[in-house]
């Protein structure tokens, strides 16, 4: 295999710019208008996010002594250490006046299983309203109503990032999200950068020898946050960028949040491209809503690489007309 260096792939990328920047322009700025394609201004959202936004198979809580869990649609809590249940629901059936007694009965801080049986029914249902924002707004909005942060914990698919760690890489506590989105911003921008030596390997690769060489592989490098704190990182994709901060929103525990926000990746195949998807849990009016907003930190992150922040703007807000989604992953 012929090892190239980032300068040699680079170099290699001006001399194929000419034979590719037709289809560049097609692949990066196409593709967003009423005449070429289509924007999150414009699709019809909601079944693409509600695809695969279920409970995951997990642990959800452990509340005054019980430990709550889900599997296959069913809600089951046990005394701390104990094999069999005091009491299960199983959410084709179960009815939220039983699980409010057990709550009552147990002692149970807040109603833990009277939310998830309404909350997840509802969901299992369809029978929720998805509202969507730009990233400011999404937060008003969430913490306006009644947040219901078991039923976002029974959706996180995990929960493994040091919080502490977090903190120290945004300057911001992951128990306050709206501070959290904007200091990841800042840590990605100080600690990292996107890999255009990278992008520009898989350009060639791709579209010059056609996948009969790895180019890619030269570039890679560790991407956690321990990595990126200790600058051992070459630079970051965009679906690494969106896997961090879904690490990084959902390092506490979803109860201790405010408000509390279940983290996914959007997949937009159009332009190659994954950025950040968070939703949260409400009830108004009896009615279940989840809001729903959009960041990209590639754009956050490679606008300041390029020095383009005073054009372009910041780049963090996503829910515009610059951004299509082709589906939406939960990391589950």
């Amino acid at each position: 295999m012929v090892d190239l260096t980032r300068r040699q792939v680079l170099a290699a990328g001006g001399g194929v710019a000419a034979l590719g920047s037709g289809r560049a322009v097609y692949n990066v700025f196409l593709g967003y208008d009423r005449f070429t394609g289509t924007n999150l201004r414009r699709q019809d959202l909601d079944p693409l996010v509600a695809n695969g936004l279920r409970p995951s198979e997990r642990h959800v809580a452990t509340v005054d002594g019980y430990r709550i869990e889900h599997h296959d649609w069913t809600v089951s809590v046990r005394e701390r250490g104990a094999d069999d249940p005091v009491a299960t629901f199983a959410l084709s059936r179960a009815d939220r006046e039983r699980a409010a007694a057990v709550d009552a009965d147990l002692g149970l801080t807040d109603g833990p299983l009277e939310q998830l049986v309404s909350d997840l029914r509802a969901l299992a249902a369809g029978e929720v309203r998805f509202v969507y924002d730009s990233y400011p707004d999404f937060f008003e909005y969430a913490r306006s109503g009644e947040t219901r942060p078991y039923t976002v914990a029974a959706v996180r698919g995990y929960r493994e990032a040091d919080p502490d760690l977090i903190a120290a890489f945004a300057g911001a506590d992951p128990r306050d999200p709206e501070a959290l989105a904007e200091g990841l911003v800042e840590g990605f921008r100080e600690h990292t950068n996107y890999d255009v030596g990278r992008y520009v390997a898989g350009s060639v690769e791709d579209n010059v020898l056609f996948g009969a060489r790895d180019l890619r592989g030269h570039f890679e490098s560790p991407t956690d946050f321990e990595a990126l704190l200790a600058g051992e990182d070459g630079g970051l994709f965009c679906y690494e960028l969106a896997r961090r901060s879904v690490d990084a929103f959902q390092a506490v525990s979803a109860l201790e949040q405010s408000p509390p926000v279940v983290g996914g990746f959007v997949l937009d195949e159009r332009h190659k491209h994954v950025y950040t998807i968070l939703v949260s849990f409400l009830r108004e009016d009896g009615d279940l809503v989840v809001p729903v907003t959009f960041l990209d930190y590639t754009h956050s992150t490679l606008y300041d690489d390029l020095r383009l922040r005073r054009v372009l703007g910041e780049g963090l807000d996503a829910y515009d007309t610059r951004h299509r989604v082709t589906a939406v992953g939960w990391y589950q």
